[in-house]
């Protein structure tokens, strides 16, 4: 009995000071963990959400960029750092679902990672550099077909959302094209432009700006109609290969057993932040739309479902890490 009574002593004494911690959090500044370098996709959501989010968390949120490993390093450290609520993560699909799938020895399971709500989603844009000569999907895929060693794509990484979005359209053209991964968005395009390869799937915010300078040619969006994020661009039906359709999202995680009451500020700051009409616009620009989930739970019920897309594509596209 006297043990009994000392176990639920200790729990109700843990769950007097895990309330007390969410109420007098935050305390002090947020880190905004991302996996990619500065001028991506990602980085772009978090740097557009940072000041708005910090100031519904009356703290301020600093964007930490970890690139590498096709996001996995920033996710390994969001999953090892303490459950408090100052280590947030920014995290797409590669990082939840692909990259567990692709390394069964990586440094941290999905459920080491609890999820807050999703921020975002929007199109990938497959796009050429104009010397190829390349106008249309079509093209690409005769090019590729004719020349197999000639055309090189880059991506933000391995098990990346590009990756995966280019290893679907090979899987589904039989177009023979040669995978070179980047650290971060923002270096794929740069090598697109600079002819070291030729062809990318890249995020909005890192294609859509080169190419409305003409540095690239746009030739779809990767999804099977066209968006109205990016409307003067054909989805993939009308490009030619109407079983492609994908799009990737970027939500909000922390480490697992953070309290709930703080998960619950964490939320509601991150969609105060998302539903600024300054966030909104700026996204927007980028071709990427505010999303948001209606609470945590809810976030994670679509990962369930989310998860088994990107795994069955990974098997089926036989992806793996190079």
């Amino acid at each position: 009995m006297k043990t009994i009574a000392h176990f639920a002593l200790a729990a109700m004494l843990a769950g007097t000071c895990s309330l007390a911690a969410a109420q007098a959090y935050p305390s002090k500044p947020i880190r905004l963990v991302i996996g990619f370098a500065p001028g991506g996709a990602a980085d772009s959501v978090a740097r557009a959400m940072s000041e708005p989010f910090g100031k519904a968390l009356g703290q301020p949120v600093v964007v930490d960029n970890k690139p590498g490993n096709g996001s996995s390093i920033a996710a390994d450290i969001v999953a090892k750092a303490a459950p408090d609520g100052y280590t947030v993560l920014i995290a797409s699909p590669s990082s939840i679902s692909v990259n567990p799938a692709l390394n069964p020895k990586i440094g941290y399971s999905p459920r080491d990672l609890l999820p807050v709500t999703k921020i975002t989603t929007s199109p990938l844009v497959l796009a050429v550099n104009p010397n190829t000569g390349i106008t249309s999907v079509k093209e690409l895929i005769a090019a590729a077909k004719k020349d197999p060693e000639k055309l090189n794509y880059s991506t933000s990484g391995n098990g990346s959302a590009p990756h995966l979005g280019a290893a679907l359209f090979t899987q589904l053209t039989g177009a023979q094209m040669t995978h070179v991964p980047y650290k971060g968005g923002s270096l794929a395009i740069q090598s697109v432009m600079a002819g070291d390869t030729q062809v990318t799937f890249g995020t909005s915010p890192t294609v859509l700006p080169m190419a409305n300078g003409g540095r690239l040619r746009v030739l779809a969006v990767s999804t099977r109609e066209r968006s109205p994020l990016v409307p003067d661009v054909p989805g993939m039906r009308e490009a030619g290969v109407p079983d492609y359709n994908l799009e990737f999202w970027y939500g909000v995680f922390v480490p697992a057993g953070t309290p709930p009451g703080i998960v619950k500020k964490l939320f509601e700051a991150a969609t105060a932040a998302m539903q600024s009409p300054n966030v909104k616009a700026a996204l927007a620009r980028e071709g990427t739309e505010v999303s948001l989930s209606a609470s945590p739970e809810k976030f994670a019920e679509f990962l369930v479902e989310d998860g088994k897309f990107w795994v069955n594509l990974v098997k089926s596209a036989k992806v793996k890490v190079e």
